[in-house]
């Protein structure tokens, strides 16, 4: 599990049992600030950090002045920077700052608590959800990716931006887990599997050949036993989802990219050397589809990082996945 979702779970468990501490929320960060904008870090009555918000930079300073607020209702928002007399005692001196948020939640301040369950209800719940907070008026909202506000918010798909400050408004992102769906029960399938579920990634394997696809050889993720065209009308890929094949059967990997290009999904990628993957263009163009479209496919597959084993395999698939999540393929 990450610490982001141990994060949340931890603020999920003291909202439900009504005590008191101070949410701190990194909401603007410039130069060399250790930790992204929508870090957070929990505060209790004890003094007890959950969460960094610098990499411990700031913190001691910042557990000084939540608990200065913790029995208030009053938000405080501090700025540590190089101009600052103490930059170098809190850790900052080169050149880095921060901006930071501290709510403080108690039986006070229920309508802050209310706001908070709900947002992280409806992440729990697989929901794109919004948790905004007014940074003058302190006004919080919780807007659904159903909700008319919900358009007027400039978003930009999956995760480039958790979190970011508008005018005079912080929004704090919450984004439903991420899929990945697995083509081919394989070897480099099971390394795949194991770091995709620590970055939490909701993790699926197809494949028709049932001695390969089963729950002993992958006990956490979902398996299918059916063939790809079948699997997928049942998953439904959407821009949430990233599509890996690896079995090398055209039988298989075709039916499954097929589905893939029909989608919005945000990653395609096919295991096979620059020939394989050159063979597998020349079937999908007789199918029907354009360069354009086929150059969404991955192929070969991976990161270039001069892997050779099952795991170092993985390892570039998930890198490549992940740069592509981040905008930088």
């Amino acid at each position: 599990m990450s610490q982001d979702k141990k994060l949340l779970l931890k603020l999920d468990q003291l909202l439900k049992a009504a005590e008191s501490f101070v949410l701190v929320t990194a909401i603007e960060t410039w130069g060399s600030a250790p930790k992204p904008v929508g870090s957070m870090l929990i505060v209790n009555k004890l003094g007890q950090i959950f969460g960094s918000v610098s990499g411990g930079c700031v913190e001691g300073s910042v557990i000084t002045e939540a608990l200065d607020i913790l029995d208030t209702t009053e938000c405080k928002i501090l700025t540590f920077s190089v101009s600052d007399g103490d930059a170098f005692q809190v850790g900052l001196a080169c050149g880095g700052e921060i901006k930071i948020l501290l709510e403080p939640i108690s039986k006070k301040h229920t309508i802050a608590s209310e706001k908070l369950q709900s947002f992280l209800a409806e992440y729990f719940n697989g929901n794109l959800v919004i948790y905004s907070i007014n940074l003058t008026t302190f006004e919080r909202k919780v807007i659904k990716d159903s909700d008319e506000d919900f358009t007027n918010i400039p978003m930009e798909p999956l995760n480039k931006r958790i979190s970011f400050k508008l005018d005079d408004t912080f929004f704090s992102v919450l984004y439903p887990r991420l899929r990945l769906i697995i083509i081919g029960a394989v070897h480099i399938a099971q390394y795949l599997v194991n770091l995709a579920e620590i970055f939490e990634y909701q993790i699926l394997v197809v494949d028709p050949r049932s001695t390969f696809a089963s729950k002993a050889r992958f006990p956490t993720a979902g398996v299918l036993t059916e063939w790809p065209d079948v699997a997928l009308n049942e998953i439904q890929l959407n821009q949430d989802s990233a599509l890996i094949t690896l079995t090398h059967d055209p039988k298989i990997d075709d039916i499954a990219l097929e589905k893939a290009l029909q989608s919005d999904c945000y990653y395609i990628g096919s295991l096979g050397s620059k020939r394989t993957h050159a063979k597998r263009i020349d079937r999908l163009k007789l199918l029907g589809f354009t360069n354009n479209q086929l150059k969404r496919i991955k192929g070969p597959v991976g990161l270039d990082i001069g892997a050779k084993t099952p795991s170092e395999i993985a390892l570039s698939i998930m890198a490549e996945i992940i740069s592509v999540q981040r905008g930088f393929q």
